[in-house]
């Protein structure tokens, strides 16, 4: 968990320097500061259930088992990317993972779809379908809550509650801010999205109601975003930077484990400075190669 964390961590941040150097460019939505999200939500399901989120996916791609080396090279639209260089951040898929996706609360349907499939198969499966509190007053999410629910769909929807929809805050976009009782008739919980220990048990909590055939369930992940919403925003015009020292300081999902397995002993510092130096290895490699590796020839343009 610790190693997936700082794995992302890192991953966005050398996102964040290549995009600097126009090295990467069109759309760029990064996922520091939720790292607990993907990784709590992966470590409570199950790699053959399914997933399909929005466009800051590229946390996502790397838990469904994508590759630090394939996701930067999507990034950088070289051939040996996830989507062969033709996705870049917004567009990546594994096998389970059907992809970030563009348009704002789109998804959620989609997985719907997924989750009936699964039930239609019978084979046990679930899917967990991820929106933005910039989406959750979508209409099209509560026409999904309604269908799944009539039709018992085991489909987890998760509310990754970022506080800030592009450039607006939760509290000017929408009347309650209660995303996860928005379901109305579908059983809602609400937890720390920064803590990747609670945000694991609350979907093993879920995965499990929905395998049981009671239908649908809500979760809304209360997290923080250190970027702003693209690479084109700053992120500092609507919030001050005081804001993002304290959520730093306070309550980073990474910092915060390692306090948790330092204090009881789970783990030793010099451990943990042994995989901080391997991942930042990995993610060198990786950048080294979505450098260097040829964009798609013309001839793929088409197919």
């Amino acid at each position: 968990i610790y190693r997936m964390m700082q794995t992302i961590r890192r991953m966005e941040l050398k996102a964040d320097q290549l995009y600097k150097q126009k090295i990467i460019r069109g759309f760029c939505h990064l996922y520091d500061g939720q790292e607990a999200c993907a990784v709590g939500i992966e470590t409570g399901i199950n790699l053959s259930d399914h997933l399909i989120t929005a466009y800051r996916a590229h946390g996502y791609t790397l838990t469904r088992g994508g590759t630090v080396r394939e996701i930067m090279a999507e990034l950088t639209g070289r051939r040996g990317g996830i989507a062969k260089g033709k996705g870049g951040s917004m567009h990546m898929y594994t096998k389970h993972f059907y992809g970030g996706n563009g348009i704002v609360g789109a998804q959620v349907p989609l997985g719907a779809g997924v989750a009936l499939a699964c039930k239609y198969l019978g084979n046990n499966e679930i899917c967990v379908c991820l929106y933005g509190d910039g989406a959750a007053n979508q209409g099209q999410i509560f026409e999904t809550y309604n269908m799944a629910s009539l039709w018992k769909l085991p489909c987890i929807f998760i509310c990754e509650n970022n506080k800030y929809g592009m450039g607006t805050s939760v509290e000017r976009a929408s009347t309650s801010t209660h995303y996860f009782k928005k379901g109305d008739f579908i059983p809602g919980l609400r937890m720390d999205g920064m803590d990747v220990l609670c945000v694991r048990e609350a979907t093993k909590f879920a995965a499990e109601h929905c395998r049981s055939g009671k239908g649908p369930i809500l979760m809304e992940l209360q997290t923080y975003r250190y970027h702003g919403h693209s690479m084109s925003d700053p992120g500092i015009s609507y919030r001050t930077r005081e804001e993002i020292q304290e959520v730093r300081s306070k309550s980073d999902p990474i910092s915060m484990l390692k306090d948790r397995m330092l204090s009881n002993n789970m783990a030793s510092v010099e451990e943990l400075k042994e995989i901080d130096v391997e991942v930042r290895k990995e993610i060198e490699e990786a950048a080294q190669f979505a450098t260097t590796d040829p964009e798609p020839p013309l001839e793929d343009l088409c197919n």
